[in-house]
């Protein structure tokens, strides 16, 4: 099976089949709520039909957040994916006890528990390039103690692409039939404004349909969302559509993309779920944000898209004002791992091609 040995290099990766793939979950902030979500997802029996997941993390973490949620869950430790026993009274743990988390505190900023969350991470990423995982489905980290840690990267996004050498992924949410895309993320909303232009729209078209295709989507129109209320109305509440977006729109359906747009954002949303667009490309952060977690916020998961490897992730914090309580819910984390089992297949095989 595809994933099984360390012994296997990035040609035998793509050469073989997938069965179950193996998605890599790190544990996130140890101060956080992900190893805690991370033990009870694994008690979701439904998962194994579909994946076959493996913990990179601390075992001092993963015995704690087993205590916190009272779960008889027993620890494997292994050194490959072969190694595994894969049902949910098992967590199949390689522990590199790279930091040592023993003096973490729960539910505070730390730079420890940043060292040891960008330590997961790096170490999920080095087994997904060596093809030992085919996929990775990330759980919480917290900016704050990333900072004190001395880590550049302000989120998942950009310590992916600094660890994978990839230029700029794209980000797109999820949940039930919407797929939203977004043009700007993590700017202000006057930037965000600014950052609209011509160009960024067309080149956001061409790029998220090729995303949708590594994803094995290639039916159906992408919306574009407007920026301004009811889409400008031709001018009367910002230019922006008149000067930017329908011009790229049009040029773009020129070139063969199947597009529409500017529709306006109370209502794109909404169409796109009913099936009418398979993707809305979101002008910005909180646009998109909005609507898929008003919908449904336990559900909403974020995929990253160029990557050698499909990421997933829960789009949720790491509730440090819950942590150690065990009260946190794993839905978010389940959903993660059910995503990247249902892309894996084609993202694997259309990436490499």
């Amino acid at each position: 099976m595809l994933g099984r040995c360390l012994e296997l290099d990035r040609a035998d990766f793509w050469d073989k089949p997938l069965d179950k793939p193996v998605i890599g979950i790190p544990l996130g902030d140890p101060a956080g709520i992900g190893p805690e979500i991370v033990v009870k997802a694994l008690r979701e029996e439904s998962i194994y039909s579909h994946i076959e997941p493996v913990v990179t993390g601390s075992r001092d973490a993963v015995n704690k957040a087993l205590r916190v949620c009272g779960l008889d869950s027993r620890i494997n430790d292994i050194k490959d994916p072969s190694h595994g026993i894969y049902n949910k009274s098992i967590v199949n743990l390689i522990d590199f006890e790279d930091v040592d988390v023993s003096r973490v505190i729960t539910g505070k900023v730390q730079a420890i528990g940043g060292a040891a969350a960008y330590s997961y991470i790096k170490r999920s990423v080095e087994l997904a390039q060596k093809g030992i995982i085919n996929a990775v489905a990330t759980t919480p980290i917290n900016k704050e103690s990333l900072k004190r840690a001395g880590i550049d990267g302000i989120g998942h996004t950009e310590i992916f692409a600094e660890l994978t050498n990839s230029q700029d992924p794209l980000t797109m949410f999820e949940v039930r039939d919407l797929r939203v895309f977004f043009l700007t993320r993590h700017v202000s909303l006057k930037q965000a404004c600014e950052l609209v232009s011509k160009e960024k729209v067309l080149s956001y078209i061409q790029r998220c349909t090729k995303a949708l295709e590594l994803l094995g989507i290639k039916e159906g129109a992408m919306a574009v969302a407007g920026l301004n209320p009811h889409s400008g109305e031709h001018g009367l509440f910002g230019s922006e559509e008149v000067e930017h977006i329908e011009p790229a729109v049009r040029e773009a359906v020129a070139m063969g993309y199947r597009v529409e747009g500017p529709i306006g954002a109370d209502s794109v949303f909404h169409l796109a779920l009913m099936g009418r667009y398979n993707s809305v490309l979101s002008l910005y952060h909180d646009q998109g944000h909005i609507a898929t977690k008003t919908l449904d916020f336990e559900r909403t998961i974020a995929i990253t898209i160029g990557l050698p490897f499909l990421r997933t992730s829960v789009d949720h914090g790491t509730a440090f004002d819950i942590a150690g309580t065990g009260k946190a819910s794993a839905v978010s984390m389940v959903e993660a791992l059910l995503k990247a089992g249902k892309y894996v297949h084609s993202y694997s095989k259309n990436i490499s091609e």
